[in-house]
């Protein structure tokens, strides 16, 4: 008997599924449309997994079991446990909202704004309008969806010139295809986008594969298509004064599936077969000048990903087994619970009615309001299953328990724990740790992706002329996240309270942290502003009854200087314990 072969990669903790156990063709026989001869080979593993995760999202690994062989999987019993897991560490990553921050743009609100400031704001200002109009927040989370269920998550951008800004699209990640020609390289030069078309009988449509490249290449000169270098480069509106001699490509062609042949993978797909596309103004997109120095594709790993990998890791991954033991059981359980509410019986000595038709003694069924007729040695015993269920329940909860703390979702986190178990505050917050960290560890892995999205937004804009964006340089923008945890909000006040009226926190720093905590403040510089404007106010209130009160004291003195003895004067005079005014003249 033949070792079987192991093979240790990024997803590697799939090789005890039936589908990906096979190294050469994983998911195959599972999933035939990567069977597809122009799928590359080197792919097919991490497609297959998106495929696997996929359907135990959609609750149909039961079927995907069955795929594989096991006929007995079909009956498994799946009630959302995997969506809801997802769903969960989505909720917490994303926070209640996300904003786009421009660094510095805090600043422009202050007596004395640092240098630039003015300029932070106003980019941060037409960011955030671009968001709106873009729908920023649906499209982060299509894609963070797809990034913490699948581990993988793409965003390409695209200039409008109709609508005249940047469009933002997510793609599946099973569409995304990079080229690295060299593995320490940060981003690829090359990056496909490919997926079929299936065939559609009534337009008279043959199935056939799309593939939107994007390709890093020298400038060309006269627009033939031919990488012959222009002469003296080209000058980036975010780059002045430097000469480049890169550009970005763009190839949208599609080809028929019956004309590819065996060996001509997703990169050597024939070009004298190819039907490009063409753009509403009629331009051939076959290798077409962008007039920018990137790729406009962002991906987006849900982990840090390893030394010399690209891909990131699914929430699913360390559970995935755990979740397929916790259908299991749920299917056991559903199986005992039947026997205990409808029991086996056991009759001796019992009168069974008989059918008048055939002659043939009737079944008995188990009903309310039965009565069966024992003789006088009769007896009925019934199969109490309710210890075996009650068995199958605690391990249900044992294993969601144990996926709570290896997906490190935590109990406390999927909503599971029991309010009385927790002491304090503090205690929750002890718990909380394991979520803390994880939440963590997926926002740095997101940190640098979506500055890089931001740094396109700007640069699309640039080299697109709009209209309040000049050529300079691209200022450093971030998409911000609120709390994931609720916060103690009242200790935060104290704290930021007592921090600014000793001077060692500034106003802006204060709102920032009010803000974060979860107070309703919708723009910390502008409630900045607000207050000041109040304190502003409140001072010239104070000033003015000052002027009042001074104005008071220097008309009683006036009149105190005419002396105790002039006409119409009076003074006090001391009567017991009182002072009572008299007038002078008595």
């Amino acid at each position: 008997m033949g070792l079987r072969q192991l093979m240790i990669d990024a997803w590697s903790w799939l090789n005890y599924k039936p589908v990906m156990a096979e190294a050469g063709r994983p998911g195959s026989r599972a999933f035939p449309e990567l069977a597809k001869t122009w799928v590359p080979p080197q792919e097919l593993r991490r497609l297959a997994a998106y495929k696997v995760l996929a359907a135990y999202d959609n609750n149909q690994a039961g079927q995907l079991a069955a795929a594989g062989g096991d006929e007995s999987a079909l009956e498994r019993r799946e009630l959302g446990d995997a969506a809801n897991l997802v769903d969960t560490a989505l909720g917490y990553l994303l926070g209640s909202e996300q904003k786009v921050v421009v660094e510095g743009a805090e600043h422009a609100d202050e007596e004395t704004p640092t240098p630039g400031a003015a300029e932070a704001a106003a980019v941060q200002d037409r960011l955030r309008k671009w968001a709106d109009k873009e729908l920023l927040t649906f499209r982060v989370q299509q894609a963070e969806r797809a990034a913490v269920l699948l581990g993988d998550s793409v965003m390409v951008l695209a200039w409008n010139p109709e609508k005249q800004r940047p469009t933002l699209r997510v793609y599946d990640p099973g569409f995304f295809f990079p080229q690295w020609d060299d593995e320490d390289e940060d981003f690829p030069r090359r990056v496909h986008l490919a997926w079929e078309l299936p065939a559609d009988d009534d337009a008279g449509l043959k199935a056939r594969v799309r593939r939107v490249t994007y390709e890093l290449g020298p400038i060309s000169e006269g627009g033939d298509g031919e990488d012959r270098p222009a002469a003296g480069g080209r000058q980036y509106p975010w780059e002045p004064g430097r000469t480049s001699n890169v550009t970005c490509y763009l190839t949208d062609a599609e080809w028929l599936l019956e004309d590819l042949k065996n060996g001509e993978t997703l990169d050597q797909l024939p070009m004298d077969k190819a039907a490009y596309r063409v753009r509403p103004d009629g331009t051939e997109l076959n290798r077409l000048d962008l007039m920018i120095d990137f790729v406009p594709v962002v991906h987006i790993a849900n982990t840090i990903p390893d030394g010399g990998e690209h891909w990131g890791r699914s929430v699913l991954a360390r559970v995935l087994q755990a979740l397929d033991e916790l259908a299991a059981t749920d299917s056991d359980s559903s199986a005992a619970s039947a026997t205990t509410g409808t029991p086996i019986i056991g009759l001796a000595g019992a009168r069974l009615p008989v059918d008048r038709a055939t002659g043939k003694p009737q079944e008995l069924q188990v009903k309310a309001g039965a009565v069966w007729q024992l003789g006088e040695t009769g007896r009925m015993d019934a199969l109490d299953t309710s210890p075996q269920l009650a068995e199958l329940r605690a391990r249900v909860d044992h294993l969601l328990e144990r996926i709570a703390a290896n997906s490190r979702v935590t109990a406390a986190g999927l909503g599971t724990l029991d309010a009385t178990e927790v002491p304090s505050g503090y205690a929750l917050k002890l718990a909380l740790g394991p979520l803390d960290a994880l939440i963590g560890m997926m926002r740095l892995a997101r940190e640098h992706k979506y500055r890089l999205l931001f740094k396109m937004v700007q640069r699309l804009y640039q080299a697109g002329r709009a209209e309040g964006w000049t050529a300079g340089e691209t200022l450093p923008a971030r998409l911000a996240w609120a709390p994931h945890t609720p916060t103690d909000r009242a200790a935060v006040l104290e704290e930021v309270v007592q921090a600014y009226g000793a001077g060692v926190l500034s106003l802006e720093t204060a709102v920032t942290m009010l803000l974060e905590a979860g107070y309703p403040i919708k723009d910390a510089s502008q409630e900045v502003e607000r207050i000041r404007a109040k304190a502003q106010q409140e001072a010239a209130v104070r000033m003015a009854e000052a002027a009042v009160r001074r104005g008071r004291d220097e008309e009683d003195e006036d009149q105190g200087e005419d002396g105790p003895g002039s006409a119409g004067s009076t003074t006090l005079v001391e009567k017991g314990s009182e002072r009572e005014p008299v007038e002078a003249s008595r």
